[in-house]
């Protein structure tokens, strides 16, 4: 809503500022108020066709397009220093008021014309090879700049170029954990396509450009909260669909503690007491940051919007039916013997990541698919290769209600319903144990509950309809992997884009481990296994 408020003001002035300044340029103070017509006489007083301003409808773009116009009128008017340029991007309102409060300021006609004018007689001489001529006009060149302003301008549109690629198009993203083993690994960097499920508004404005949210110095965030824009998705290609491999902001990033190496969330440190113990409260300050500020995730999309999810001993199931498994899924198995050597060596040979292997009483433990386990156990007839077994943790695993998910386990999970946009829940205990923080912080309500009844937003309610999508979202490596089974639901909103291809990658995250070429430039999204 704030962001609304400062777009309509921000119109008022510059219609305002157009009153004032169009009679210099001939043209009736009156055109500068009404909208549209403003625009079209805009672009007649710096030398554009009238139809060059309905650019200005298409969202993003439209951006570069007033940035443009806001400069060539000042530019019409004479105003063409660097620092002209700079108030005009800005906020032109303040320039072209102080023209037209100006008496030395004089429309001298439209910029765009006389430049592309001067550029035609440039070239021109240069075709004819008449010297003189040319170096006549590029020595007595008007629009010429000098070096250094050059070099600037070139430098600040390089970066919001690159900030606007990288906001609105592709990103580049580098995999840092073992949670999407098997297809995705620790030291692949992918190129992330922020198209394929439509374009995300930019809900934070004010921001450092090419920074996600942390400052690489000084321990601050890289962000102003206010003003913001409110969610909305333009142009939406495709919808996510079963098995896509999909980067979003982390569901409970909103409030976590950023320590080095990691960042945990208020809801990690209520759960795991280690951190208690830790005290990370005390020793690091609890940072609130907006949905698309959150830590990016990339996991498998495994739920739909309106599925019914139950994992039965490791098998996921979907309305009841088993689904397929991402190929080289991995598990944790407990390897081992008493002859047959399991040196490292061999195991990289496989492909296991043995940066996470680890010993527990003369076995080793590591994440393996079912061929590598297979492999393993071929090796030797005393070797054995079981599942590592998991044990019910009601205080790690969603819905964190003891009463409900008792026995639960990562491999035993559930059922549990994700929600779909338009789909109506009753309201009681059992629905709330799974939705309170949906309608409460994803869909923003204000929820209460006072004497066994229901307040929404201040009304008494029985039932709710969710207004939005939401997704399961689980890694391939599914023993070493923080997904939807600690945090639940991921909204529609926080999703990011579509991962596209590796373009490089890194034996276990380092250089220093050798170069991973026979993964560049493979494809991201339709992963084949690779063992």
């Amino acid at each position: 809503m704030s962001i609304l408020i400062y777009i309509v003001v921000f119109y008022i002035f510059l219609s305002i500022s157009l009153y004032t300044l169009f009679p210099k340029a001939n043209i009736p103070a009156s055109k500068g108020l009404i909208p549209g017509l403003n625009f079209v006489y805009w672009c007649r007083i710096i030398g554009r066709k009238p139809t060059y301003a309905l650019w200005l409808l298409f969202p993003v773009v439209n951006i570069f397009i007033f940035c443009g116009m806001a400069v060539d009128l000042a530019r019409s008017f004479g105003k063409k220093d660097f620092v002209h340029a700079a108030i005009s991007v800005l906020y032109a309102p303040i320039l072209f008021f102080l023209m037209a409060r100006d008496r030395k300021v004089a429309y001298e006609g439209p910029i765009v014309l006389a430049e592309n004018e001067y550029t035609g007689k440039l070239k021109a001489a240069q075709q004819s090879k008449n010297e003189y001529e040319f170096k006549k006009l590029t020595a007595s060149n008007p629009f010429k700049k000098n070096p250094i302003r050059e070099w600037v301008e070139s430098i600040v549109f390089a970066v919001f170029a690159a900030a606007f690629i990288r906001m609105f198009l592709i990103e580049a993203y580098v995999i840092p954990t073992g949670s999407m083993e098997g297809s995705l690994l620790v030291g692949d960097y992918l190129f992330v396509s922020k198209v394929s499920y439509g374009l995300r508004t930019p809900q934070t404005v004010l921001q450092v450009p090419l920074m996600h949210n942390r400052l690489p110095f000084g321990e601050k965030e890289s962000y102003l909260s206010k003003p913001s824009l409110p969610y909305a998705r333009w142009f939406r290609w495709n919808e996510v669909e079963r098995f896509d491999p999909v980067v979003f902001n982390y569901p409970e990033g909103d409030s976590v503690f950023v320590i080095p190496g990691r960042t945990y969330s208020i809801h990690d440190f209520r759960r795991i007491k280690a951190l208690q113990d830790a005290r990370i409260d005390q020793r690091f300050p609890l940072t609130v940051r907006p949905p698309d500020k959150a830590d990016h995730y990339i996991k498998r999309a495994i739920g739909m919007p309106g599925d019914s999810l139950e994992i039965i001993n490791g098998q996921v199931y979907i309305n009841g039916d088993a689904i397929p498994n991402p190929p080289g899924m991995q598990m944790k198995y407990i390897v081992k013997s008493e002859t047959t050597v399991l040196h490292k060596k061999r195991l990289e040979e496989i492909k296991v990541n043995i940066n996470e292997v680890t010993e527990n009483k003369g076995a080793l433990v590591m994440a393996l698919s079912e061929a590598q386990a297979e492999k393993i156990r071929s090796w030797g007839s005393d070797v054995t290769v079981i599942p590592e077994p998991k044990f019910p943790d009601p205080n790690y695993l969603f819905p964190h209600k003891a009463e409900i998910n008792g026995q639960w386990t990562l491999d035993n999970f559930g059922p549990i319903y994700i929600p779909a946009k338009g789909q109506t829940i009753a309201l009681n205990e059992h629905t709330l144990a799974f939705f309170e923080r949906v309608i409460n912080v994803y869909e923003g309500n204000d929820f209460v509950k006072k004497g066994g009844e229901y307040f929404l937003n201040g009304e008494k309610v029985s039932s709710y309809t969710f207004k939005q999508n939401y997704y399961w979202m689980m890694g391939d490596n599914r023993h070493s992997s923080e997904d939807a089974r600690m945090w639940g639901y991921t909204p529609e909103e926080y999703i990011v884009g579509k991962p596209l291809f590796i373009f490089f990658s890194t034996q276990y995250g380092s250089m220093k481990n050798g170069i991973r070429w026979n993964r560049l430039f493979r494809s991201a999204t339709m992963m084949d296994s690779i063992h």
